[in-house]
């Protein structure tokens, strides 16, 4: 499904109190970032029970119903599930992933909230959802005739959304900080091979797990839960920041100049999580263009010129993957390329490794 425009949770949510209220909505987006979450949610603001299907597990008849004789002719019977008295909320999830047969029973009820000659009751509301080709999930071409009968939305993972949800919901101290730090490592696209990958519903399953296993989870074991949850590039970083959290070290400190860089060879896996974190934020707060650094920004690039020396003298290999575009497919970011030319000028050691695009 091709739409130009995609949509956070806030702003999704917005959409659905103003057109899902009137017309069916159907929600595209990756597995994972929340979309039956957040139906349940605008269905419970609205004071709707929600009632979830899930396309892929159904038949024409879970829909439709099945023949009854009733005064000598044949009725359809929708099921009790669908067939309710009050108004509610009727969430389709993976409507795309059932089969033309069911998707042709959907028709009716999409557009007319009508099956067979029952009628949902006045004020109730119609959402799909459904992943995207490109998610490596199960999914089948709609119809035309289908596509046609809903208004679609494109949802994508907002880190700053989430953030604010994850707060409420309780998750996980650790991967509140960490997310608030690498607020890119929330979502990466679903692989072409079979292994976890990150998602904001992989976060709160690891929340939940680091919970279970309590305060004093060893390495060990933070290790196994990281490893079934995460994208591995993610999982071997989100143990180091612990790891660096139970140490004491603090990129805000290390930049202050109240710190150093740890530099003892068991602490390698911190050194090189704290230098990631610290290219993250340079790419955020570095102007590219240069004649448009403040007075906090010169300071800072002044101050990262030192800290990239002091690194390059304690780790060469990760200091040249810190100036260095980075091997993660969600980071799209480059630092700025008159911080890379000052950088290399001053550090030759560092071009050899190709930084930049």
């Amino acid at each position: 499904m091709n739409i130009a425009v995609t949509l956070s949770q806030k702003e999704l949510m917005n959409v659905l109190l103003n057109v899902a209220v009137v017309r069916p909505v159907f929600i595209w987006g990756a597995p994972g970032i929340g979309k039956s979450s957040l139906v349940e949610q605008f269905a419970s603001e609205l004071g709707l029970p929600c009632v979830s299907l899930l396309g892929s597990q159904l038949a024409p008849e879970d829909i439709i119903g099945v023949p009854q004789i009733i005064d000598g002719k044949s009725v359809f019977c929708p099921p009790r599930i669908i067939a309710r008295d009050k108004p509610y909320c009727l969430f389709l999830d993976e409507l795309n992933a059932c089969t033309q047969e069911v998707q042709k029973s959907f028709y009716s009820l999409i557009h007319d909230r009508r099956i067979g000659e029952y009628l949902l009751p006045e004020g109730s509301i119609v959402i799909g959802a459904g992943n995207r080709a490109q998610d490596n999930a199960i999914v089948k071409p709609m119809s035309s005739a289908l596509i046609n009968r809903m208004f679609h939305v494109e949802l994508i993972a907002s880190p700053r959304d989430w953030l604010e949800w994850a707060n409420v919901q309780g998750i996980h101290h650790y991967i509140l900080e960490y997310i608030g730090l690498r607020p890119d490592h929330l979502w990466r696209q679903p692989p072409k091979t079979e292994e976890p990958f990150s998602t904001p519903r992989s976060w709160h399953i690891l929340s939940d797990a680091l919970y279970s296993f309590g305060e004093n989870i060893s390495e060990a074991r933070l290790e196994i839960l990281c490893s079934g949850c995460l994208s591995p590039q993610h999982a071997v970083q989100f143990r180091s920041f612990v790891k660096q959290i139970r140490n004491r070290y603090a990129l805000a400190k290390i930049i202050e100049g109240e710190q150093n860089w740890p530099h003892k060879p068991e602490d390698r896996d911190i050194l090189y999580f704290l230098a990631q974190s610290f290219r993250s934020q340079l790419v955020k707060e570095l102007p590219l263009d240069k004649s448009k650094l403040s007075s906090y920004t010169a300071q800072l690039s002044i101050r990262a010129k030192a800290m990239m020396r002091d690194l390059a003298n304690i780790s060469l290999e990760i200091a040249q993957m810190t100036v260095a575009a980075s091997d993660d497919p969600g980071a799209k970011s480059l630092l700025p390329d008159w911080f890379i030319v000052e950088l290399v000028r001053d550090l030759p050691r560092l071009a050899g490794k190709k930084a930049g695009k």
